[in-house]
């Protein structure tokens, strides 16, 4: 094995190729014992590292700029992935929050350093490492359906406040340390970060915001620019004596508003958790020694608990004064607290930072690493827990709302589609003969009678020359599914208008053709994201739903759409969202003179009462948008949401399921798993799965 080992020549590719190699097995396998990927990470650091199979080293040029792109990376995407509206909208409490959970660790954690007699500088330092959070149980409260709760909303809010008054400890901290320190010193570091935060938060917001207008839908360049800003702020940053992830933390606050939530958000996310992030979290298991964990248990074990036990006092405090203050529930008390436990982002990085340059000792690091690995598994399961209590109270919110008023307060966007119970204009993208019937018999039925339009439509993709045969013989083939089209609604009282479309890039096609004529649904065929490039890149589906202004249904049919009469919708939460898939499937229902099951999956943790209000809330909100349909709600009880709903459609032989499409990324750079995926893989019955624009 030595020999061997030895054998591998080392060089930056054999680097690189061991770090995709650890990225795309390690994480799987640690998820499927229930640990988070990134502790797959950190073991896979120290396996391959000095204390292992020495395969990589930390020290070597590749190495060091693999993990210091990863570095400010992670710190980009936390800033990215911050809700600046619902911060906006809760900007007092969350500040208030932000300085609470940032103050009450920064006093106990320097307090800790002090009784270990570290120094006044390095025990702020401390003191700031414990300040800052990660929001890796934003995707569970999410799931829950509890993200709008206010106490969910202003934790949000005060990440921005905790992480950026982290790292500017941080950068005054190392300037401290470097001897240099004056009160002028500090005022001009004061004054040049002042004068930086304005030019980036700024300046790249509004050069962001020109560029994308000018740029139109050039992705690729568009993506280019989020890098160079992210890079050029972290270089910015370095030039007056800050450490480079505060530029990258910044960069992400400021592109924020420029990228939203398209397709060039959603390539930025892609490339750094499936690549860069991930050697980040390695690169930090190269620096851990089994030997130093063994000092851990010997030498520095109360300095390690001393961390780990400040942390979660001192955080429990701090959610507890707005409780007090703002009368919050002992659940959204118990919720802020756990969301604003884990550190991953911030800490991580800026403890790097204080032991690269002197000021933390390799102690310090192990015993904040230890706090990272409990905080990290402990955070999220702890929201898990006390989050779901916050169900209630967004079930009384619906209640009172709808007793009050007996409707749902609607958004002029959603009128014509509760009110008039049909889609007016159905955009039908058609490309496949075998699956274009279906298709076409779906958008019929959604238009509903003789004043629904349905526009079929066929996209030739452009070429450079007008003249060329292949674009002759696309036109042919188009003629030919717009003839077939036309036969096809013939049996409908609806009018069709067939549009031929020569177009660059098909989701933009459809997306334009759409907003052109004042579309209100677009109706597409299932096609499965199983290639490399549909991975990288979206498929046609991915990108038709960030880019378009309407609703889409995608439809998978394996049965003629007037066939479909007993439908599933199962529902998560009541929102407006929720309702537009309900109130799709009414359409289908009594077109067909169907029936339509609402199905809630549910764990243990709910009582009897949280049921039955969600189900009088659901079934006020029904009655609003469906009052002739008849409907059926049913609860659910059932660990697993996906195999629930896809037992309860095989079972009771449901013709078709409508499901949501939605997907979402931790500031930590891991992927959430969809229910929707999970359940097309294995489901036996038709589905639509019907996603809002964003």
């Amino acid at each position: 094995m030595p020999e061997f080992l030895s054998s591998i020549p080392d060089s930056p590719l054999t680097t690189f190729t061991i770090l995709l190699l650890v990225i795309l097995t390690i994480p799987p396998i640690f998820e499927r014992i229930k640990l988070p990927g990134l502790v797959g990470l950190l073991f896979a650091g120290v396996v391959f590292g000095s204390d292992g199979l020495g395969l990589l080293d930390y020290k070597s040029e590749s190495m060091s700029l693999l993990a210091d792109i990863g570095k400010i990376y992670l710190m980009f995407v936390a800033g990215l992935e911050i809700d600046l509206e619902d911060f906006r909208k809760n900007k007092n409490r969350s500040l208030f929050f932000g300085f609470s959970t940032f103050f009450v660790p920064l006093v106990f954690g320097t307090a800790l350093g002090l009784a270990f007699n570290m120094g006044l500088n390095a025990s702020i330092l401390i003191g700031s490492l414990l300040a800052s959070h990660t929001l890796l149980g934003y995707p569970i409260v999410n799931r829950l359906g509890v993200a709008g709760n206010e106490a969910v909303v202003i934790t949000i809010g005060a990440t921005i406040f905790t992480d950026i008054g982290a790292l500017l400890v941080l950068a005054i901290c190392l300037s401290i340390y470097g001897g240099d320190f004056t009160l002028a010193s500090l005022i001009l570091q004061l004054s040049s970060l002042a004068i930086y935060c304005a030019i980036v938060l700024y300046g790249f917001d509004r050069a962001g915001k020109e560029y994308f207008r000018r740029t139109g839908d050039e992705e690729s360049n568009q993506f280019l620019f989020v890098l160079l800003a992210v890079f050029l702020a972290s270089v910015g940053a370095q030039l007056i004596n800050v450490d480079q992830i505060v530029g990258a933390f910044l960069a992400g606050l400021a592109v924020n508003d420029v990228v939203g939530n398209g397709p060039v958000k959603e390539k930025i996310e892609f490339v750094g958790s499936t690549l860069f992030i991930p050697c980040f979290f390695v690169s930090i298991g190269l620096i851990l020694k089994i030997s130093d964990f063994a000092t851990i248990f010997s030498q520095d074990l109360w300095l390690t608990l001393g961390i780990v036990i400040t942390l979660f006092l001192s955080k429990f405090i701090a959610s507890l004064i707005p409780k007090v203050l703002f009368g919050y529930s002992w659940d959204q008390c118990l919720t802020m607290w756990s969301l604003s436990l884990p550190q991953v982002a911030a800490t991580l990085a800026a403890t790097l930072a204080g032991v690269n340059a002197g000021v933390l000792s390799p102690s310090v690091f192990n015993g904040v690493i230890v706090m990272m690995l409990i905080t990290s598994v402990s955070g999220p399961i702890l929201t898990s827990k006390f989050a779901r209590n916050l169900f209630q109270s967004e079930v009384d919110t619906n209640l009172i709302e709808n007793s009050n008023s007996r409707s749902l307060q609607l958004s002029n966007n959603y009128q014509h589609s509760f009110i008039n119970e049909q889609y007016r204009t159905v955009i039908v993208s058609i490309a496949n003969p075998q699956t274009e019937k279906s298709l076409v018999e779906m958008a019929c039925i959604l238009a509903g009678n003789e004043t629904g339009l349905v526009i079929p439509l066929s996209i030739v993709k452009a070429h450079v020359h007008m003249d060329e045969p292949e674009l002759d013989c696309a036109f042919h083939n188009s003629n030919q599914l717009i003839n077939r089209a036309l036969q096809y609604s013939k049996q409908f009282s609806v009018s069709v208008k067939p549009i031929i479309r020569i177009d660059d890039d098909l989701a933009e096609g459809i997306s334009r053709t759409a907003k052109e004529n004042k579309g209100s649904l677009i109706v597409m065929g299932w096609s499965p994201t199983s290639t490399i490039q549909a991975r990288l890149f979206g498929n046609l589906i991915d990108n038709v739903f960030w880019s378009s202004h309407c609703p889409v249904a995608v439809v998978k049919m394996l049965d003629e759409p007037t066939h479909l009469r007993k439908i599933l919708v199962p529902v998560k939460k009541i929102d407006l969202k929720t309702l537009n898939a309900i109130a799709l499937g009414c359409i289908l229902a009594e077109s067909n003179q169907g029936t339509i099951t609402l199905l809630h999956v549910y764990d243990r943790h709910l009582s009897k009462n949280n049921i039955e209000n969600f189900k009088n809330a659901l079934h006020l909100g029904v009655q609003q948008i469906a009052p002739k349909t008849s409907v059926t709600i049913k609860t659910l009880r059932y660990s697993d949401p996906a195999e629930a709903i896809i037992h309860t459609a095989h079972k009771q032989n449901f013709d078709l399921v409508i499901l949501r499409s939605i997907r979402r990324r931790t500031a930590g750079g891991l992927a959430v798993s969809d229910v929707t995926t999970e359940i097309i893989k294995s489901l036996t019955r038709s589905v639509i799965i019907f996603g809002e624009p964003h």
